[in-house]
């Protein structure tokens, strides 16, 4: 049975790169209250779009899809799952809502994990949520050929009961003493968790929230208003390199954890980044939403995307960027350059 180490181990990923990201991501969250109490009213629609783009990125990882009009009636209540896809939507919307209200008084311990599966699950038939995996599992890629192939072998069957429990005792215990800097600890925990693999279904989506819930837990709450499981979603083929660097040699614990806890503190400090540029776009807010658009185009240097102008802004619906960006290039403020996937817009 493996030995998580999570009082010296941590010792060895103190690079200058990660000491540097984690200062960094320190700084963002010195600013964090000031943003959070000038803005309270207005975060509103942030949150609200946040919890949307979560529950439909981190499902999108793991091949679960519905329409954007469905997944937004889905996450606001205003619809019931039809489908098993929808139903696992319908549970990440559950747990991701239960994560943002009561973070304070959730624990990361094995009954607390099995009873956030069991939610994950809780719109879907069978007993598949709240229990761990009753088969072993193997991680498998497929190449250009279609052939599968074992990438990792998880902890068997048998055993994982006995090593989450070992896992959260020795993180929490960590945790706890509070001398190692969490924005490490909970990257190390994630990584053992996806290690580990305790569900035969639904590993990468508790993996994400139980990365929310640490997060908050430490006070970076920056994931409530931009979503963290979107940026994981753009950069995935990274991830999955930074996972599977991270895995050779886990079962004799030889393995690194600096490519994953890199890769963490970069989705971190990409979150703050663009959750301090939204709400930098909220000083407009007293323009109409045509003059707000324009007004982040007078910010852009080169190309840009509409995709980057809704990001941006939110609660600006697709209709209306539409119609603002086809009206900028009539009037020749803007130019409309390439077609198809890669059309973009360049400020003349």
């Amino acid at each position: 049975m493996r030995n998580f180490d999570y009082k010296n181990a941590p010792a060895k990923l103190l690079t200058p790169e990660i000491v540097q990201m984690i200062g960094s991501i320190h700084e963002h969250k010195g600013k964090q209250e000031l943003f959070l109490e000038a803005n309270r009213d207005e975060l509103k629609t942030l949150l609200e779009v946040a919890l949307i783009q979560s529950t439909g990125a981190s499902n999108r990882i793991e091949g679960v899809f519905t329409s954007d009009k469905r997944l937004e009636e889905l996450v606001s209540q205003k619809a019931e799952p039809r489908n098993r896809s929808e139903q696992e939507i319908a549970g990440y919307r559950e747990v991701l809502a239960e994560i943002h209200e009561s973070y304070e008084y959730i624990t990361p311990r094995p009954n607390v994990i099995l009873q956030l599966h069991r939610d994950l699950y809780s719109y879907s038939q069978g007993n598949i949520g709240g229990n761990y995996k009753n088969a072993d599992n193997v991680i498998a890629e497929t190449d250009a050929n279609g052939n599968q192939k074992a990438r990792f072998i998880p902890v068997p069957a048998f055993q994982t009961a006995d090593a989450m429990e070992n896992l959260c005792n020795a993180f929490w215990d960590a945790w706890s003493v509070n001398q190692i800097d969490k924005l490490i600890l909970i990257p190390m925990f994630i990584l053992d968790f996806l290690c580990i693999h305790p569900f035969n279904d639904g590993n990468g989506r508790m993996s994400r929230l139980l990365t929310l819930l640490l997060l908050y837990k430490a006070g970076y709450i920056v994931g409530k208003y931009v979503s963290m499981e979107m940026l994981i979603e753009k950069t995935k083929e990274t991830y999955y390199e930074a996972l599977q660097a991270c895995s050779i040699g886990w079962h004799s614990e030889e393995n690194i954890y600096e490519p994953f806890v890199k890769y963490y503190l970069g989705i971190t400090l990409k979150a703050y980044n663009e959750f301090e540029n939204r709400v930098e776009h909220l000083k407009y807010r007293t323009l109409s939403k045509p003059e707000r658009i324009k007004a982040m185009i007078d910010q852009k240097v080169g190309k840009f995307s509409k995709k980057e102008l809704m990001e941006l802004c939110p609660d600006i619906s697709k209709v209306t960027m539409e119609r603002t960006l086809t009206e900028l290039v009539k009037t020749g403020y803007i130019e409309k350059v390439g077609a198809g996937p890669s059309t973009g817009y360049v400020r003349k």
